[in-house]
């Protein structure tokens, strides 16, 4: 059985409190090299919350360093997607290492000061991704996209049953306006409740 779903990977990117300054200049490099931001949020972490998304670094002598730093100012969050997302955006930012960010394309070569101020954040993995993503963004779904036939066989399934027992109340009924009826009915007289989201089934 062909997998009929399209799976856009996402990455998490930080725009790190040291150059939140020049977020727009670099979000218009993500958009210039074929990433799409699906959400953007500007937020200041607290040192507790910067210790648990960094948590995987507890231990390490830069663990202190980090914490203050990555709380010491605005950061920008950012939800990045395109095709193999993690590995564009890893390439893209360079490595974390000052020392070892001397291409001069890459955006901690040209926007870091140091290991530490290196100006961006970017997944290490899918796995990761979804966690940080999930941090950043609770409310986010990292689902993959139902295309051709299985997108036809969830509407039949799950979204034309529903549309039709409503749309058959509203030929009854018959409404001066029946979009308002549809959505906001108080006593909907229907066989069974309208669901105007995802299936919780399955």
């Amino acid at each position: 059985m062909t997998d009929t779903s399209l799976h856009v990977e996402r990455t998490l990117a930080l725009i790190k409190p040291d150059v939140v300054h020049l977020a727009e200049e670099i979000e218009d490099v993500i958009l210039r090299s074929g990433f799409t931001i699906l959400q953007r949020r500007k937020l200041q972490l607290s040192p507790e919350q910067c210790s648990d998304f960094y948590a995987e670094h507890y231990g390490k002598l830069s663990f202190p360093s980090l914490t203050v730093f990555m709380s010491s100012g605005p950061i920008i969050a950012l939800a990045l997607a395109r095709e193999n997302a993690i590995a564009h955006w890893k390439a893209l930012i360079g490595p974390a290492q000052r020392a070892r960010a001397s291409e001069p394309e890459g955006l901690r070569a040209k926007y870091g000061t140091s290991d530490l101020r290196n100006a961006l954040h970017g997944s290490e993995s899918m796995t990761a991704a979804q966690k940080e993503i999930k941090f950043m963004f609770p409310d986010s779904l990292c689902e993959p996209v139902p295309m051709a036939e299985a997108a036809g066989d969830y509407l039949s399934k799950h979204v034309n049953p529903t549309l039709i027992i409503g749309l058959t109340e509203l030929c009854k009924q018959k409404p001066l306006d029946p979009c308002v009826s549809l959505l906001f009915s108080p006593k909907p007289s229907l066989e069974r409740p309208l669901r105007w989201g995802p299936s919780q089934t399955g």
